[in-house]
């Protein structure tokens, strides 16, 4: 099945329409880039903290951290130690 070189030029078209229509969507602003890496004691203020009560977004901003690093660390995927002080500080409150 031979491709013209018309189909090809077709197909291009299709393409760039779908690819327009995608970057015209609104896209989620989670925050800023990160700028550092985050330490046990960004954990901590983040998990434990001053900065507990704070959305993701506000708690990244305020520490120059990204979104999914505040994530992760509320999460238990990183920083699992200071996570385990977390939720035994957690069970002490219940």
């Amino acid at each position: 099945m031979a491709t013209t070189v018309k189909s090809l030029e077709k197909i291009v078209a299709e393409l760039t329409a779908r690819i327009e229509v995608l970057e015209s969507r609104p896209t989620r602003d989670r925050g800023p880039a990160s700028e550092r890496q985050m330490t046990e004691d960004d954990a901590r203020a983040i998990l434990l903290g001053e900065h507990s009560g704070l959305s993701h977004k506000a708690a990244a901003e305020k520490l120059g951290l990204s979104y999914g690093q505040v994530y992760s660390a509320r999460n238990g995927f990183t920083f699992k130690p200071v996570y385990k002080e977390f939720r035994d500080a957690e069970k002490a409150e219940a």
